[in-house]
Parts: C-alpha cells; sequence; structure tokens
C-alpha cells in the first residue's frame, strides 16, 4: 500500500486492504468476502480514493438507492451486483446505507494458472461503467446468495489441496450465472436499449454524410459509445445479443451500404468514394467492400450497367 500527495492508496494485496478498512484477516491470502450483515463498515476513510490491484464484486440484495462504485454513481433498483477489474479507482463511501450484501474480492493470481485466467476477459461487465450495473430477479438472487454462502462456506474450511480449485471454480460459477443474468437483461430491458440503437442509427446516418466523413475519417467504436454514453463493452455486448453483431460490424455494414447508395447513384470514382466516406486508403475500403458483398466496388457498380 502507498500513497504520494492527493494520489489514491494503492494495495497490491487484499490482506493490506482488510486490514486498512478495518476487517478480520482474509482467511485465503488471495480471496477476501465481507458480508455487511456480519460486519460494520469503517467509514475513517470515507472520501479516499484506493487503487486495486484485484478483482471486486458487489451485490447488494435490497438496498434501493444511489451507490457511489468506483469512481461513479449508479442507482440500485432494489438490489443488483457491479463489477470492477484490477487497477480501477474506488472511492469509499461515507454514507454508511451502500455497505449492504457482499464485497468479494479476488486476486489475479488465483486464476493464473486456470483456464479462468485466460478465459476471465470474455466476462466483458469488469470493462462496463458505473451506470451499467446488473439489475437481478428476486430468483437470480437466491442463486446469487448461493453462490457466496458456498464460497463463505469454502472460506471457513481448513485450506488443503483442493481449496483453489474449489474457489476457482465458484468463481466461474459466480461469473457465469452473471454473464446469463446481463444476457437477460439486454432482452428484458429491449425497449431501453432499442432507443440506444435508434440514437446509434440516427449518428451513423450524420456521419457517413459526405462532409462529415471527410472530415472526421471512419466511426469508431470509442467514438459511438462516447455519443450514447455507455462504454464500448457495454455496448458491443448489448447489440451482440439483440443484434448478433458486434459494434464494429454494425459499423461497417452502415459504411458498405453508404458505399453502395454511392456506387450506384453517382459517378465518383472509387477512390473518391472511398475518401468520400473517411478510409485513408482506398485499398482498405476495396478489402472491406469485397469482405462484405463478394464483389469489389467496380463489380458493384457494373451489376447496375
Amino acid at each position: 500500500m502507498k500513497a504520494t500527495g492527493q494520489q489514491p492508496y494503492v494495495f497490491n494485496s487484499i490482506s493490506a486492504l482488510m486490514d486498512r478498512m478495518g476487517k478480520p484477516k482474509p482467511l485465503h491470502p488471495l480471496v477476501a468476502l465481507v458480508n455487511y450483515e456480519n460486519q460494520k463498515p469503517n467509514l475513517a476513510d470515507a472520501g479516499t480514493t484506493f487503487m486495486i490491484s484485484f478483482y471486486k464484486i458487489s451485490f447488494k440484495k435490497n438496498w434501493k438507492g444511489q451507490v457511489k462504485y468506483g469512481q461513479g454513481y449508479y442507482d440500485f433498483e432494489e438490489g443488483g451486483m457491479a463489477f470492477l477489474a484490477p487497477n480501477q479507482l474506488v472511492t469509499m463511501s461515507g454514507d454508511e446505507n451502500n455497505y449492504e450484501g457482499y464485497s468479494f474480492y479476488f486476486h489475479p493470481d488465483l486464476i493464473r494458472n486456470y483456464p479462468l485466467g485466460r478465459t476471465i476477459s470474455k466476462y466483458g461487465f469488469f470493462s462496463y461503467a458505473v451506470s451499467e450495473a446488473l439489475f437481478i430477479s428476486d430468483q437470480e438472487k437466491k442463486i446469487i446468495s448461493g453462490i457466496f454462502e458456498s464460497i463463505a462456506n469454502e472460506l471457513g474450511s481448513n485450506i488443503d489441496h483442493f481449496s483453489q480449485d474449489i474457489l476457482v471454480s465458484q468463481i466461474e460459477q459466480l461469473l457465469n450465472y452473471s454473464n446469463r443474468f446481463y444476457t437477460r437483461q439486454f432482452i428484458t430491458r429491449k425497449a431501453v436499449y432499442n432507443d440506444l440503437t435508434i440514437k446509434m442509427d440516427l449518428y451513423l446516418e450524420e456521419r457517413l454524410d459526405p462532409e462529415n466523413s471527410i472530415v472526421s475519417g471512419l466511426p469508431s467504436v470509442q467514438e459511438i459509445s462516447d455519443h450514447l454514453q455507455v462504454s464500448p463493452r457495454y455496448l458491443t455486448d448489448m447489440l451482440k445479443s439483440l443484434t448478433g453483431q458486434s459494434t464494429q460490424q454494425i459499423i461497417h455494414n452502415r459504411v458498405i451500404e453508404k458505399a453502395k447508395d454511392v456506387l450506384s447513384t453517382s459517378n465518383l470514382t472509387v477512390a473518391e468514394i472511398a475518401y468520400q466516406l473517411g478510409f485513408e486508403h482506398p485499398q482498405s475500403f476495396h478489402r472491406l467492400f469485397k469482405q462484405k458483398t463478394s464483389l469489389s466496388p467496380l463489380e458493384f457498380r457494373q451489376s447496375f450497367g
């Protein structure tokens, strides 16, 4: 742990963080589970910013309201879950009501030699923004509570040769259920996300206007995400759930549709069209167009002759 001036306190071990928070020493050096039903929060560090070098999962079963999490806020609708990847900033809340349910920490070293260590990046919710929390139903809460109870039981047992295998499998189960519940959320909140896709379509239509494309180049995933005020990973996961396509695929499809319109209604050269759409090199346009349509731009134009 270290801090300099206004820099955040940096915690590289879970034991050091638990000690700073006034919590009991963790039962496993690479894992800690804080159950706020049994442990009252220590508010001495309220307003202090920490950087933690491990994963954190928060699960609030019943509390309803706005919560400070990481560097931002989100609103719980009667409980939910939030996820932080290592090396993100966490500002300690001064509101005792925010400390409800479980906080679960696990160090990357715990999973490093397991398949999960290589595949954890597929759980995109660790890259979601604070406002993109997981809202879960009463039935889903029971499932998550059961997993945390199993983790607590395992942590309460004596460490043996099987401990790490079991903990990693429990974490993987927790992440797989979270993935399932996020997919359900994308479907049940479809009306909200349809508004986002409409907003994205309108933005892409404006961005692919020749004047805008020439000045700004091709639209990027980060640009679209910034415009919609969502994280890039959340946007892609949401779009894949609803449309089967990633943000990048949708951008490319819109570009190709625009290219088809111009190829079939103008006398511009392929190179001029490429630059007009925002490509730096006509070869890139040619390659993408053929990849998407199985025709070169000229072959597509000639099919209208």
